[in-house]
Formats: C-alpha cells, structure tokens, sequence
C-alpha cells in the first residue's frame, strides 16, 4: 500500500476521480486536489495559493505521485508538481489518457 497525490490539470476532473478509484482499489490511499463543486466557483488570490500549497503538503506526505497525463496535456502547475516530488525523491507514475 503507498499513499499517492494524484496532480493534473483541474478540467480533467473526471478523468482524475476516475484513476482515483482505480487507485484505491489497488489498496492505495489516494489524496486529490481539491475540485470546486459544479458550477462557477471564482477564488480570490489568496484561496488559490492556500489551495496550491495544501496540494504540495499532500505530496511531501505521499509515497508517490499520479500524474495524469490527458491528451498529452501537462500543465506548468503539475510541472511544478512533478519538480517537487522529483526534488523530494518520490515515484512519479505516469498515464496518458487519450480521447
């Protein structure tokens, strides 16, 4: 069993819960970003960099990251996330998705 931050662009909120479940049912615990709940959700800049550091305490406390990688999209927040967990000598797991 590893702890795993899942990072990846927020659109593909879907696609994330998705590989969380299949995650977990590996027997993994699965920390996510946080989503804003359906509809239009506008944080102020200070929420988003409270929301931005809480992702980065996930990952220092996982064993590994999940990066999903949708249509070959990465983002440069989960570039930054991968350079953390690279610095911090975590497993880094990689899967596309493709549509």
């Amino acid at each position: 069993m590893k702890t795993i931050t899942v990072c990846g662009g927020r659109k593909y909120k879907n696609e994330m819960t998705q590989a969380d479940l299949e995650l977990e049912l590996k027997g993994n615990v699965v920390l996510m970003p946080i989503f804003p709940p359906d509809g239009d959700v506008n944080y102020d800049e200070n929420e988003v960099d409270i929301l931005g550091k809480m992702h980065k305490e996930k990952i220092k406390i996982s064993d590994a990251i999940f990066v999903a990688d949708i249509n070959g999209y990465i983002g440069e927040s989960t570039k930054s996330e991968i350079e953390l967990a690279k610095s911090l000598n975590k497993e880094i797991i990689y899967c596309s998705y493709v549509f």
